[in-house]
């Protein structure tokens, strides 16, 4: 059986940018601390939530990966140079109403209800506004 390869999207960053490790670094923090965080980056969204989960979002391909689960950290694949990125995405996600419906590489399916959503929605829609 052969092993499915992740796939890793590369964006470029600006010069002046915060590094996404940073950002990986800050919002596993408030995860871990019981804090739930939104945070655009670029064409990206890290959300933490206040029961320690913590995941990377790419809302143009309806990519995800989780990065905290209950406060335990996950293996995430996250490569980063002085002007890209890239991550090692395992998930596809949709958002229907409060519900963060992810399908893994797998093809397990999991209805995660009680993330902020709907502020997860805004910024989403925000972020396409902007385009």
């Amino acid at each position: 059986m052969s092993k499915k390869k992740r796939k890793v999207s590369r964006r470029r960053l600006a010069p002046s940018a915060r590094s996404l490790t940073q950002e990986v670094r800050y919002i596993i923090e408030r995860a871990i601390a019981g804090e739930a965080r939104i945070v655009a980056f670029g064409p990206l969204i890290l959300f933490s939530t206040d029961t320690g989960d913590a995941w990377i979002m790419e809302p143009a391909s309806a990519l995800a990966v989780r990065l905290l689960r209950d406060g335990s950290r996950l293996p995430v694949e996250i490569v980063e140079t002085e002007s890209s990125f890239g991550v090692g995405w395992n998930s596809h996600y949709e958002i229907d109403g409060e519900s963060f419906i992810v399908t893994e590489e797998s093809g397990r399916s999991l209805v995660i209800c009680g993330y902020p959503m709907r502020e997860i929605s805004r910024v989403i829609e925000q972020m396409r506004s902007r385009q």
